[in-house]
């Protein structure tokens, strides 16, 4: 670009806040989010999702803002929504749709419109681009221009961060292409993979998650079948590792907004172009019902219903995120099996806990004792920490830890209490 032209974020979450920030260091950027409590907490410095340090987001010259006058003058619009999926696991493009909507009052000739939410192929022409041409009165591919490149923001990841990592981008001529390639390599040290069209990006992003989601529902049917030969999963996997072309995947709960529901997307658009995607729902379905799985393993090493200690409730450790957890599924199946459900989380929300959910979090694990079963759900930190006397005051004689994630194996457990690893 010869000259630095304004950019507006649209959506300011796990992924456009950490973009917005990395872009302002370069461009004039604003970044827009309808949340006012959030753009309020923001100029403050804090940032609820811990993306963003307080220090690095009271320096960064990003404006941020509630107000969509604040961002008609920009000349670059990247949208990164969320594209979550309804409860019948059909993709549900309502906010992408409402950004294309709100953008569209204010498109001018020469404007492009980046789309950074995963969506399946072909959602950025034929479904935003109509829509903003609806919106703006405008023709899009000749007074606006549409460009595609993909998030891959790993919550909590401070390795492969939005200025480390590459960046896939796609735009809809040539001349898009190669704006929107010096723009994103201007922020990232992993340089830009030049896609050969919008759908192809589009893909790629899809099939990026559904892999690693028919990995982890291959790795959860060997800890279902370990569990019938009374053995550890994370003891063969670890055996099985030494091979040196072996991946490196666990069982466990597949939760978040990524790659519990990216694969659906895909199979969406697959179904609807007459192909039955057989693998990818397959997996869908067995880490779906990993919870209550999981849940049933549970009990049936509990003498019978108890009071038990659920830690963790978030969807990755050390992250906030409580989106589409598969925690719950756990809590559920246990509650349905007449087990009274305690839950704990050091990192969660309590507010948001039990808006999504009802769960009232316990606000400590202080003076809590004397539970039939204690459960490991997540792998925050704080249980990493946990040693055999805490483990002996939470659980009574005679009960269960029930180890998820497996993180207490090599610990000297506190004697009789039983102990469960999936």
């Amino acid at each position: 670009m010869t000259s630095p032209r304004p950019i507006a974020v649209i959506g300011l979450g796990y992924v456009g806040l950490p973009l917005a920030v990395a872009l302002a260091r370069h461009f004039p950027t604003v970044g827009y989010d309808l949340d006012q409590d959030r753009i309020a907490e923001l100029r403050t410095g804090h940032d609820r999702t811990g993306e963003i340090a307080a220090r690095v987001m009271s320096d960064s010259p990003l404006t941020v803002t509630a107000d969509e006058d604040a961002i008609a003058a920009a000349e670059i619009y990247i949208v990164t929504v969320p594209t979550p999926v309804d409860d019948n696991n059909q993709p549900d493009l309502r906010l992408i749709e409402a950004a294309c909507a709100g953008i569209g009052k204010m498109l001018a000739v020469g404007n492009i419109v980046v789309f950074e939410s995963t969506v399946y192929p072909g959602v950025t022409e034929d479904i935003c681009g109509p829509a903003l041409a609806a919106a703006s009165g405008l023709v899009c591919g000749r007074d606006f221009y549409l460009g595609y490149s993909p998030e891959r923001i790993n919550p909590g990841d401070r390795e492969h961060t939005v200025d480390k990592i590459t960046k896939v981008v796609a735009g809809q001529t040539p001349e898009v292409l190669e704006q929107l390639a010096d723009l994103y390599v201007r922020v990232t040290s992993g340089g830009v993979y030049r896609a050969p069209n919008i759908k192809t990006a589009e893909a790629a992003k899809v099939i990026e998650n559904a892999q690693r989601d028919i990995n982890i529902a291959f790795v959860n049917e060997v800890a279902a079948i370990c569990q019938k030969l009374s053995i550890s999963a994370h003891d063969v996997l670890e055996a099985a590792g030494t091979k040196w072309n072996f991946l490196p995947f666990t069982p466990g709960l597949v939760g978040g907004h990524c790659i519990g529901v990216d694969p659906f997307y895909l199979a969406h658009q697959a179904q609807k172009m007459g192909y039955d995607p057989q693998i990818i729902l397959a997996g869908r379905r067995l880490n779906d019902g990993m919870g209550d799985f999981i849940a049933g393993c549970i009990d049936e090493n509990m003498a019978g219903p108890g009071r038990a200690l659920m830690l963790g409730l978030t969807f990755k450790e050390n992250v906030p995120d409580l989106r589409n957890t598969k925690v719950v599924d756990v809590i559920s199946g246990l509650r349905a099996r007449g087990h009274a459900v305690l839950v704990h989380d050091p990192v969660a929300n309590g507010e948001e806990a039990e808006r999504l959910y009802g769960f009232d979090l316990l606000p400590s694990l202080d003076g809590q004792t004397g539970f039939d079963a204690v459960v490991c759900a997540v792998r925050h930190d704080d249980y990493l920490a946990l040693n055999a006397g805490d483990l002996a005051r939470l659980v009574r004689e005679g009960g269960l830890i029930a180890d998820i994630k497996g993180i207490w194996r090599g610990m000297e457990r506190p004697a009789d209490r039983h102990y469960w690893q999936l």
